[in-house]
């Protein structure tokens, strides 16, 4: 396929309705004519995460509009497009479900291939979409509903070296943003107290450091966090604003810690059969934590692995992702029809054991 392609892709896998215009001109880097994200945060701020219902009206009521306003803002026609590349899963059903009869219809109705994307890929392949790197590259996913390490070998060809097996950290920091009575979503606003705190107040435990292996656990720190908070109040009556921020900084040294050494232990098995050009990519909500971006550099830095990260408009969810990851499947050749259905569940590695536990933010793959 040696023609210039411009693509529409969509995505509705949790709390965010996004469309986005891609063009690649062939052997050509491809550019992001328009990216639109409509969020949720006000819709579902009021219960303390995400309710799934409520998601899946909203997604219903955004997905024709972020369309249009992509299409408007990229100066593209409908009748511009070559296929619509959608997120088909894994994610919250009712989401996916809404994107993915969008897609169909417009498919249907302009006569042009559809593309389904698992979403996690679109995570996955970001990487060459920003800075055009190699394959085989690690990926590390560390987002709100995914925590896991990838050895991307080609479009639609990943390894899967380890994940987490309850929580993800995204989903962790939710939860003790909420228990600490902080603001959603949590990433940010655990973050900033962790900063003005000190962090060796309070040694929280790094699970799983204890056993070999890539996977992880962020449960049991969560409820560790609830254990002592709950002692401070019994002591003292209450939180200080002191003692929520060294909270917040013990919690995240132990996420970061955990992060660390699980991903130097990635780094070893992927560099095992050496990499022309060794790389590790982070990517998914999370990895906008400063702390935790800077540690991972220094992994990356003493064993002499490149580390990048795309920016944040395009770590978090966004269609952007999931256009590229359609462009790299319909160049390969490989399209979907109208038997096209959402999945809440989608492993990249179809030949890894399953991860255990559904978080929050849709079901773990």
């Amino acid at each position: 396929m040696t023609e210039t392609l411009t693509i529409l892709g969509i995505e509705s896998s949790c709390d965010d309705t996004a469309a986005a215009i891609l063009r690649q001109p062939a052997g050509a880097e491809a550019d992001i004519l328009a990216s639109v994200v409509h969020g949720q945060t006000d819709l579902h701020a009021p219960y303390g995460g995400v309710v799934p219902e409520i998601a899946a009206r909203a997604h219903a009521e955004k997905v024709d509009i972020c369309i249009q306003q992509a299409l408007e803002a990229s100066g593209v026609t409908l009748k511009d497009l070559d296929a619509i590349a959608v997120t088909a899963g894994p994610g919250l059903i009712g989401g996916v479900i809404s994107g993915v009869m969008c897609a169909k219809g417009l498919s249907a109705s302009l006569g042009i291939p559809l593309i389904g994307v698992n979403h996690l890929a679109g995570h996955a392949l970001t990487p060459r979409l920003t800075d055009q790197v190699a394959f085989p590259y690690l990926m590390l996913l560390v987002s709100g509903g995914h925590c896991q390490f990838l050895i991307a070998h080609g479009p639609e060809k990943f390894s899967r070296l380890g994940g987490t097996i309850d929580d993800a950290p995204g989903e962790a920091f939710d939860k003790t943003a909420r228990l600490l009575g902080l603001p959603q979503p949590g990433g940010p606003s655990v973050q900033a107290e962790a900063e003005k705190g000190d962090a060796k107040r309070f040694r929280f435990p790094r699970p799983l450091l204890d056993r070999p292996g890539c996977d992880m656990s962020f449960s049991g720190l969560k409820t560790a966090l609830l254990r002592q908070r709950d002692a401070i109040i019994a002591e003292k009556g209450g939180l200080t604003v002191q003692d929520r921020a060294d909270l917040c900084a013990g919690f995240q040294a132990a996420v970061v810690d955990v992060l660390a050494e699980k991903t130097r232990r990635a780094l070893e098995t992927y560099l095992a059969e050496p990499p022309s050009e060794p790389l590790l990519a982070v990517a998914g909500g999370v990895a906008a934590n400063t702390a935790i971006r800077a540690r991972l550099e220094t992994v990356c830095a003493d064993l002499g692995v490149t580390f990048t990260a795309p920016p944040l408009a395009l770590c978090t969810d966004n269609a952007a992702m999931i256009a590229y990851a359609g462009l790299e499947r319909f160049r390969a050749g490989e399209q979907d029809d109208m038997s096209l259905v959402a999945r809440p569940r989608w492993p990249l590695d179809q030949s890894a054991p399953a991860l255990l536990g559904s978080g929050k933010k849709g079901a773990k793959a």
